[in-house]
Parts: C-alpha cells; sequence; structure tokens
C-alpha cells in the first residue's frame, strides 16, 4: 500500500512550523540559549520542553524495542488520534469505521473534523464481522478503529480477524491497545514492519498509573510517523510531562510488579462478583475493568453511587444491555464494592 496515496492533499503540502529547539539540537551544555524568547532567570520550567521528546522516546524504545524513528507521543491518546483523523481524512468527504460498543473518542474526533462515521457493531462475542467491515468500506473509507483490549467490553480480538482486516482494508488501520498491558496477548507493535498502513496507539495512563500527566504514545511507520510529526503543534508535551514520565519509565519493574497486583485482583474479583445473585454474566477481560451483566444496570448503578461508590453504567452501549463496568481497584476497595453488592440484594 502506498501511504502517499492516503494522505490529505493540503498536509503533503505543508510546510511545518520550525520551533527554536528543533532548529538547535546540539548538546545544550555549557549553551547560553537567546533564541527562543524565554524568561532567563531558571525555576525548571522556564525553558521550552524538547520537542520531539528524546528522553522519553530512548526510555520507551528500549522497553518496547522499537525504534525511537517510530514513535510519536501526544498530550493523551485523543490528541493522537486528532492527528491521525487530520492526516488522512479529508472534511466532508472521507469516513472512518468505528466497531460499537467501543472507545466513544473515535466517533467525537470524526465529528469535529466532519469526517463522516460508519459503523459495523461487534458480534455476540464482542468479536469483529470482518465481512461485514470489508463489504462496509468504500473508497474514501480512510481509518478503521480497532479497539484491542476493547473498552467497555474488556475482550482482545482474534489476531487472525486483526491480521485479516489489516492485510484486505484499503485505508490505515489503528489499533488502540491502552490496556494492552493487562492481556496475555502480544502487542500489534511487534508487527509494525509487516504492515506500512499499521498504527497501535497506547497511553501511560492505565498500567504506569499516570492517568493525569495525559501522554499517549503512537507506535507507526518512519513515513506516517514523520506525516504526524508535520501536523503536531511544536511543544504538544510539556516539560512537567516529560519529567514524570521519565521518573516513571525509569522504574519500569515497578509497574510491572503493580500490573501482576491488579491481574491477581482482577481474578479475586471476577470470582466475587459471580456470586452476586444479581450479576448474571461475568464477560472475559484482558484490561483491568470486569463487565458484568445485571438485573437492572440503572438501579444497581443509583444505589451504588448511593453508598459513595462509583462505577461505570454502560447500558446506553450497543450489544450491553444491563451491563456495568467495574475498574479494578485495590484489595481494600473491591472488598468494599462486593459487600456493598451483597447487601444490595434486598433492594
Amino acid at each position: 500500500m502506498n501511504i502517499q496515496d492516503l494522505i490529505r492533499p493540503t498536509i503533503k503540502a505543508l510546510k511545518p512550523y520550525s520551533s527554536a529547539r528543533d532548529e538547535f539540537q546540539g548538546n545544550s551544555d555549557d549553551m547560553v540559549f537567546l533564541d527562543a524568547n524565554e524568561n532567563p532567570f531558571g525555576n525548571g520550567v522556564n525553558r521550552y520542553p524538547d520537542p520531539q521528546q528524546r528522553t522519553v522516546k530512548r526510555l520507551l524504545s528500549k522497553i518496547k524495542a522499537i525504534p525511537q524513528k517510530n514513535i510519536l507521543l501526544g498530550n493523551g491518546s485523543d490528541e493522537i488520534l486528532d492527528l491521525i483523523y487530520r492526516a488522512f481524512c479529508e472534511p466532508n468527504q472521507d469516513n472512518i469505521i468505528t466497531l460499537p460498543p467501543t472507545y466513544g473518542m473515535y466517533s467525537v474526533l470524526a465529528n469535529i473534523n466532519a469526517v463522516e462515521i460508519k459503523t459495523v457493531q461487534l458480534d455476540n462475542n464482542f468479536q469483529p464481522k470482518v465481512d461485514e467491515i470489508l463489504n462496509t468500506a468504500t473508497s474514501n473509507s480512510k481509518l478503521l478503529f480497532l479497539c484491542s483490549p476493547n473498552n467497555p467490553t474488556g475482550n482482545s480480538f482474534e489476531a487472525k480477524s486483526i491480521e485479516r482486516l489489516i492485510k484486505e482494508f484499503k485505508g490505515i488501520v489503528v489499533i488502540d491497545e491502552a490496556y494492552i498491558d493487562f492481556s496475555n496477548e502480544e502487542s500489534w507493535v511487534s508487527r509494525l514492519s509487516d504492515f506500512s498502513n499499521l498504527i497501535v496507539t497506547q497511553t501511560l495512563s492505565k498500567a504506569y498509573g499516570m492517568a493525569g500527566i495525559r501522554l499517549g504514545i503512537c507506535y507507526a511507520s518512519e513515513e506516517i510517523i514523520s506525516v504526524l510529526n508535520r501536523i503536531k503543534p511544536p511543544y504538544n508535551v510539556n516539560e512537567l510531562t516529560q519529567q514524570k514520565a521519565i521518573a516513571q519509565l525509569e522504574q519500569n519493574e515497578v509497574t510491572k510488579q503493580q500490573v501482576g497486583y491488579i491481574l491477581k485482583e482482577r481474578d479475586v474479583l471476577e470470582s466475587k462478583l459471580s456470586k452476586i445473585p444479581f450479576v448474571s454474566k461475568i464477560y472475559p477481560s484482558d484490561a483491568n475493568f470486569v463487565l458484568a451483566k445485571v438485573d437492572d444496570a440503572i438501579m444497581r448503578y443509583n444505589q451504588l453511587i448511593e453508598k459513595g461508590i462509583v462505577i461505570r453504567n454502560r447500558t446506553t452501549q450497543p450489544g450491553c444491555e444491563n451491563c456495568l463496568r467495574f475498574t479494578v481497584g485495590t484489595p481494600q476497595e473491591n472488598e468494599i464494592l462486593i459487600k456493598t453488592l451483597f447487601n444490595l440484594q434486598g433492594f
């Protein structure tokens, strides 16, 4: 596939903005910086941040075993997704395909960018309907979003289905792996070199416990990364975010331990939820949450709110009627949840 054929003509013709820190890339030690109109009095954040986040990328490159040239960072994954729309989708002309129930920002960003949304609902096992997806695609279908492990269902899509879609879809396939660290499935980052039209997004918000700093990650071919770099804001990841990310990535073993604890607690939570009389089904999860079907999701959600417990009611999502989504908390938080649910039986 020729990626250049998918890029919007205006983006291909764009002359990107060059910041002061883009132009100077030498050793900064003992240099006097008078190029960016900054306040010269040091306070830790008086200088503009590295526009290419080189130290963060170097650490991610080591952890994920992928070259830095294949990495782009954003102000949360949502900024990265928006950049992908801007690069490949012509407003009021192109369309994207989503597979509900799925992450809602795909549709929000499509509406913001004036891009048509085509939907193909997942099957009863929350797996992609590959033939229907391919038949739904048109010559103007530029993006296909696959959330795996999927939010809100928690399951991973079958590898053979994903591979067929990457090979046969005539546009860009975006695999959202926000929850991949909780799954036994191999990340599709390892297959980037096999598919020129593949983009994989990840985040530091979930397994790395850094939702507050808003740092999203995009892995793709050097060609795609180059296109996205042309249109991203020059200083889209601030200095404080970069510093916090570096500190966390340098202690990656701590993250692995925390993920291990969350997975153990997920098993415990699934087991105990299955014993609640009004819970009729527990869906398999490859994420840090559990989706469960109950007798009356709205009633149970409101009851838990009254007891001081906030969960997510997903009953309005396609295929998720009367489903509640429970994030895996600490052992103490999970125990409070279970005890509270048992006490709701009499309502």
